[in-house]
């Protein structure tokens, strides 16, 4: 474990500034976190910009677009295989630390319920792109996978691209980097 950095305040620890005239505030988990984040964002690292996931290994194919895409761009990427359903925590894990780790888009790709660009959507502030996919059991050549992923709730926003359309969602993802 790393110890903290001397500079930054402890959870907790009063924060001063100069002329105040209020009292005296603990420090919240959000302000060092902030702080934080601030401190890292102008710092170049070879970290991957993108995140590129899917439900299952069975996905791969048709998520594989993406990852050529970006590699034609020289976007840094990473893939990862984690289900909103089978490993909800490791979903949501990876979705609140992928900023602090560089990632700035996320590409989801799902079929059938497809839930996983709305979890990851749930616990991130970052852009998350979903990519409908088909399977043998999908509604309509992957309908239900499309309805799943374009109507999140209100203050949830998935961005959907088409139908396997996990190229699009790359070019997007550019865009998006402004790349």
């Amino acid at each position: 474990m790393s110890e903290r950095d001397p500079a930054l305040p402890a959870v907790g620890e009063r924060i001063p500034t100069v002329g105040e005239d209020e009292p005296d505030l603990p420090v919240t988990h959000a302000e060092v976190e902030t702080e934080v984040e601030a401190a890292f964002e102008d710092i170049d690292v070879d970290a991957p910009r993108v995140g590129i996931l899917m439900g299952s290994k069975s996905d791969m194919p048709a998520m594989e677009p993406a990852g050529r895409e970006l590699e034609e761009r020289d976007i840094r990427h990473e893939v990862r295989v984690m289900s909103a359903h089978r490993d909800p925590d490791v979903v949501a894990e990876y979705a609140r630390n992928a900023k602090m780790r560089g990632l700035r888009v996320i590409i989801a790709g799902a079929g059938l319920a497809a839930a996983l660009p709305g979890v990851v959507a749930a616990h991130t502030d970052l852009p998350v792109i979903g990519v409908p996919l088909t399977s043998g059991s999908s509604v309509a050549g992957g309908l239900d996978a499309l309805l799943a992923i374009a109507q999140m709730p209100p203050g949830v926003p998935v961005a959907c691209v088409g139908v396997n359309a996990a190229r699009n969602a790359a070019v997007l993802a550019a865009r998006i980097l402004g790349e």
